[in-house]
């Protein structure tokens, strides 16, 4: 058991590095070539560097800004959430600072500037959504907004990239009150510059539905209704084997007006192939139909967010309205 944990442990540090050379890897190519501006902490980060002619590198400012947040997500999701994120937020602020110098000029001008804003725009979106998603995915975070997201997810069912969306405008539109410096020391025009806000609304608007299909693909899950004469086997099967839990159900096959047994089962959608070919190699005949769920709430999967003061107004209500009933009776 000590030995599967540190193995899950290592997968999650190795996905959050994926996830964080892709976020990185999308400023550094696509977005601050063409002095483009997001949201969160990287935008305000982004903002301050082109205003000082990149005398304040993005990482630099990235990773004081990340500290006060960090610090309150430890008290409120936890030190494991801690832990990862602050190896998130050191490698993505070292990546900030140091991707920037290493990246040849050819690369940049061939895939960033030659293409256009626009197209970097979308690019360098997706690669940083893709990157959050995957961090987040994984117990970590690439912090700002991020941790916000989080923060409040943990409990309201609100959408991390709607949350993201909304705190990110703010910051783009600010852009407009602040100086702006290319690489080469040009000042940017402001006629420019509120092109470039129209640009930045692109880049969060697609960098959240690229975080969320991330998010909302690791979880989507399916329900399993499978008729079998052996049923039995299949299903202790699917609880000793697969460890997931099965509901038999009484059925009646109305073509032959026989009694039948239904098993049903739901499960996470990235293990359907497994569950598939498990049923398969018991009962070659067995009849499977599959649909999608839009959402399972319980032990293995999502549970239900609710603060604790909205939990006490619902129970609350309920006695009041319990005692109404006692009353009138």
């Amino acid at each position: 058991m000590k030995a599967k944990k540190i193995l899950v442990k290592i997968k999650e540090y190795v996905m959050i590095t994926v996830g964080i050379l892709l976020f990185v890897g999308g400023w550094s190519t696509f977005l601050v070539p063409n002095n483009l501006i997001g949201g969160g902490v990287t935008g305000i980060s982004s903002i301050i560097q082109y205003a000082t002619g990149g005398f304040i590198k993005i990482g630099t400012c990235y990773f004081v800004l990340n500290a006060v947040l960090l610090i309150a997500a430890m008290f409120i999701l936890g030190s494991s959430f801690g832990g990862k994120t602050i190896y998130a937020i050191i490698l993505a602020s070292v990546g900030l600072n140091v991707l920037q110098g290493l990246i040849p000029v050819e690369i940049i001008q061939s895939l960033a500037i030659e293409n256009g804003k626009l197209m970097s725009t979308l690019m360098g979106a997706i690669m940083v959504g893709c990157g959050i998603g995957i961090t987040m995915m994984n117990g970590g975070s690439t912090g700002g907004t991020d941790i916000i997201a989080l923060i409040v997810n943990k409990y309201r069912n609100v959408s991390p990239g709607r949350m993201i969306l909304m705190m990110d405008v703010f910051i783009i539109l600010s852009s407009l009150l602040v100086p702006s410096y290319t690489q080469t020391g040009d000042l940017v025009p402001f006629t420019e510059k509120v092109t470039t806000v129209v640009y930045g609304f692109i880049l969060v608007v697609v960098c959240s539905t690229a975080l969320d299909m991330v998010l909302t693909g690791s979880r989507k899950s399916v329900q399993i209704f499978i008729f079998s004469k052996k049923y039995e086997e299949i299903a202790d099967m699917i609880t000793r084997e697969l460890h997931r839990g099965a509901t038999i159900l009484d059925g009646t096959g109305w073509y032959s007006k026989e009694p039948t047994k239904v098993i049903v089962v739901v499960t996470r959608k990235t293990d359907l192939n497994l569950y598939l070919k498990a049923i398969k190699s018991v009962d070659s005949n067995a009849f499977l139909s599959v649909a999608s769920v839009t959402g399972v709430y319980g032990k293995g999967f999502d549970s239900i967010k609710i603060s604790p003061a909205k939990l006490k107004e619902f129970s609350e209500q309920r006695e009041k309205t319990h005692t109404i009933e006692e009353a009138e009776q």
